[in-house]
Parts: structure tokens; sequence; C-alpha cells
């Protein structure tokens, strides 16, 4: 069977109320279905500003989903740790993994865009010491001990589910996030192959006399779209596929690498690069046969605004079609 993953970001161009509520509780049907499939895995994500809604509260998110199912797991990938209250978010990710039962897990990352600092009135200029000191902080606190914090004693309760502390990871590409994670004996998930950091990354626990582990996403990672009728699947969804993947590329800069970076100006251009790819029930079983145990269908339903009875085709797809011939 192969493992199912939901991504998540609500996306809706022109932010209209009325159709951005539909797409969050969309969201929580979906990851109710994949619950009665057994479960799975949901990755949510967190930006500011965006002029189409792009995931501003991924722990609301999680809670949410969280309280409709008993099986999935979550990943948010990444939380923008510095922008936060780090005794805040320490008892948020302290209650949803308790809520849980340890099915949460979080990479902290940097960011990336200087204009959500700005809004958050953060130093864009100081974010990696911001960095450290929201990791240090969110560390003592899951210990649930009293600790000095700002000039005065705190206490961060309740303690969490998962000891010594819930799944935590740090993000990045670079050295400097490679070392960080070393130091605090963290684990890193790279946002994309990054060979040489990763060698780094070992080397550094061992300067440091801590253990991790590096994550990173497999070469050739893309997307899952299903159709029956592959063309016209292409027709329906590749313009929100291409606005997400659009809006996506305008916020990266040279020095960052990601593994869904696309290059592509146009649909036709977008659907040659692979990263987001619609295939039929056919071509979906038979990728994950070929796969055996690493098979993984990384899906997008809602992607860029999507409409949502799209979303729900892909979905009737897998649970219809394409799950039970791989039983």
């Amino acid at each position: 069977m192969a493992m199912t993953l939901l991504r998540f970001n609500c996306v809706q161009p022109g932010l209209e109320p009325n159709e951005m509520h539909q797409r969050y509780n969309a969201m929580l049907d979906m990851a109710q279905a994949l619950d009665e499939l057994g479960g799975g895995m949901l990755s949510l994500e967190e930006h500011h500003g965006a002029f189409n809604g792009w995931s501003p509260s991924p722990l609301i998110m999680a809670g949410a989903i969280f309280g409709r199912t008993k099986n999935i797991s979550i990943s948010i990938s990444a939380l923008l740790v510095p922008l936060h209250d780090p005794l805040r978010i320490a008892e948020d990710i302290a209650v949803l993994d308790l809520i849980s039962g340890g099915k949460l897990t979080v990479i902290g990352g940097l960011g990336y865009r200087p204009e959500e600092y700005a809004a958050h009135g953060k130093s864009w200029a100081d974010r990696g010491k911001l960095m450290d000191h929201c990791v240090e902080t969110l560390l003592k606190a899951w210990t649930a001990e009293p600790f000095e914090y700002n000039g005065t004693t705190v206490q961060v309760t309740p303690k969490p589910f998962t000891q010594p502390h819930p799944m935590f990871l740090l993000g990045g590409t670079s050295k400097v996030a490679a070392r960080r994670a070393a130091r605090y004996g963290l684990p890193i998930m790279f946002a994309a192959p990054v060979p040489e950091i990763e060698a780094y990354y070992y080397e550094k626990c061992t300067e440091y006399g801590t253990q991790g582990f590096a994550m990173a996403p497999p070469v050739g990672m893309h997307h899952h779209f299903f159709a029956e009728d592959v063309e016209k699947g292409w027709e329906e969804m590749g313009p929100y596929l291409f606005h997400e993947a659009s809006t996506y590329a305008s916020w990266q800069t040279p020095d960052i690498k990601s593994a869904v970076h696309s290059h592509a100006t146009n649909v036709d251009e977008l659907r040659e690069e692979g990263i987001y790819r619609v295939i039929s029930p056919a071509e979906a079983v038979e990728e994950a046969k070929a796969a055996g145990d690493f098979a993984m269908f990384n899906m997008h339903p809602l992607c860029g605004g999507m409409p949502i009875e799209l979303g729900w085709q892909q979905v009737d797809l897998l649970r219809n079609e394409i799950l039970p011939a791989l039983a």
C-alpha cells in the first residue's frame, strides 16, 4: 500500500470569505477521508501577507485537523519560528502534541521573505540570533521545568506527550542551518538534496558531541494530480498549478534551494518540467507497484485555488480506483 501525503495551503485567489470558508472545510473533509482510509500524512506550511491567502496559521489548521481525525500525522513544513513568541508556540505545540498523541512534526524554518519580518516587527538582519533564541527557549520550555527567561523565572506547561520533546527539526539548505541543528542536537530537513551540506551536518554533530539525522526530499520529487483523461486534467488543472508554482518562484532568491522551485513561465513549460505531474489512475498504480515499499502519493488536491470539485475528483480516484488496485 502506498503512503499518501496531502499538502494544503488553502490558497484562494480573490480571498472571497465564503469561498475561503468552503476551502478550509474542504481541507478538513479531505483529511477525514484520508483518515477513514487508514491514515497518512498532511503537510502544512506558513507564509504571511500573501495576496492569495497562502497559509498564515498552520498550527490552528493542525488543531482543526486533529479534531477531525484519529490516524493522521501532520508535518508543518515549515513553521517560521523567529516570527513567533517562543513561549506561545511552545505551549501551542505541546498541546497539539498531547491532543494528537505525538502525531505532530514541526520543521522550524528561518524564512526567506524580508517583508514577513518587517510585518511582524522583527529584524531581518538579526534573524539568526532570533532563531537561536527561539530554539533555546523551546527546548527549555518543553522540559516543563522552571527556567530564566527575559529577567524572570517562567515555567511552560503542560508537559508534551512526546519525550524529551515534540518532534522538532530545523530546516534549511545552508551550512549555517546545518551547524545550528547540530549544535542543538536536532534533526535537519533539507528543502532539496544537498549532499555536501548533509556531510557537513554529520561532521558538526561529531564535533559538538550531539546526535541527529538529516532528511531531504528525493531527487525528482513531484506532486501527483490524478485524472482519468490526462490531457483534460492538464487543461482543467494546469492554470491553478501554474498559479502556485509562479507565486512560489516569485518569492525565491538565487541562494534559496528548493526541490519544488519551478522555473516555468507557462503551463506547457510546467508540464515539461515535471515538478507537477498529472497522471491517470492506471499510471499511478503502475508507478506505485514499481516503487514497492517506497511508494508515495504526494498529493496537493486544492493547489493554487483549484475548484474544490476538482480536488475531490482526485481524492475519489485515489480511494475508489488507485488504492483498491494496490490492496
